[in-house]
């Protein structure tokens, strides 16, 4: 079994991310921490953290809390604020490519360029989720009734994807050729973006609340089954009319957290009584990280090379594996 630094900060985590091979917690009271060698701890935001969001395309975690700021965060001693608009709760947060970054409150988005300009966005509804699309500067708006694609740098009228409900989170794919977005209900819902072709996945017995796209983006992994649920997107038409795999199944012990492998086919999978599994895809063969905690798992991420693999938990407690022993 591979070994395990256990850490325990007696707070919920809401993200967790390596930063220059380092690991790094972000837990709701609005701090961050960064264990190894000794635990260093940032006070990034007063009165608590409301989102955190690892950014992939610039190697660094996005933070917004209730005292409306939004930070960079590089390591320990490189702290940016990006941006501030006063006694506001940060509600969403998305990188994009070229160091943009997009944030939220209310019925407001604003999206900032890396020489901080910053653009306002006025919706009819309160946001729900941000996502940029993998190239070219376009925004994906989640809300009710489905999602607003935008295109900052213009001012030309958003694309308006619809469909009934209430739409909490959206994720472009790797290829940019669908917008997914999880919904309050226990489903996800789908647009292919060249004819806005809509796509059901639906059967969940809980509600999405993670999710992870592989690593070549063939399929998107997700939570809210007592298995990882992962459908596939490799074909023209994604996942409608196909199946999806179902990896990790461990009776009424549901899925909360899920992390694609960055080279791998294959995904950790985090359980509502701290257990995580890796399951290759291709087999379904498993290999147990950790057998359990106090907590359910809601964060977790890899490292660049998939040795590591950071946890966290809604009870506080929290580690590191690594796979290598």
């Amino acid at each position: 079994m591979p070994s395990i630094a256990p850490y325990d900060f007696e707070g919920f985590v809401e993200a967790a991310a390596f930063l220059d091979g380092e690991p790094v917690f972000a837990l709701t009271d609005g701090t961050l921490r960064f264990p190894a060698g000794g635990e260093r701890v940032v006070e990034a935001h007063g009165g608590g953290l409301t989102v955190a969001r690892f950014d992939a395309s610039s190697n660094r975690l996005l933070t917004g809390g209730e005292d409306g700021r939004v930070l960079a965060v590089s390591g320990p001693e490189r702290v940016e604020e990006l941006a501030s608009i006063g006694r506001k709760w940060i509600d969403t947060l998305a990188g994009g490519p070229n160091g943009v970054v997009g944030f939220s409150t209310g019925r407001k988005a604003y999206v900032r360029q890396a020489d901080a300009t910053l653009r306002e966005l006025d919706l009819p509804r309160t946001v729900e989720d941000l996502a940029f699309a993998p190239k070219g500067l376009r925004l994906a708006v989640a809300r009710y009734d489905g999602a607003s694609l935008f295109f900052p740098a213009t001012d030309s009228a958003p694309v308006q994807l619809e469909w009934k409900g209430a739409h909490v989170g959206a994720r472009f794919s790797p290829d940019g050729r669908f917008l997914v977005t999880r919904m309050q209900e226990n489903a996800l819902h789908g647009w292919r973006l060249e004819d806005g072709k809509h796509m059901r996945m639906t059967g969940y017995p809980a509600k999405v609340k993670s999710w992870s796209w592989s690593a070549r983006g063939r399929f998107l992994a997700t939570s809210g089954a007592p298995a990882a649920i992962l459908w596939p997107f490799s074909g023209k038409d994604g996942p409608m009319n196909r199946a999806p795999l179902e990896l990790g199944t461990r009776g009424n012990s549901m899925v909360t957290a899920v992390a694609c492998h960055p080279d791998e086919d294959m995904v950790a999978i985090g359980y509502v009584d701290g257990m995580i599994l890796a399951v290759r895809f291709s087999d379904a063969r498993e290999a147990v990280l950790r057998r359990g905690g106090k907590g359910a798992i809601n964060a977790i991420a890899w490292n660049k090379t998939g040795r590591l693999l950071a946890f966290g938990s809604d009870e506080g407690d929290a580690g590191v594996v690594d796979l290598t022993g």
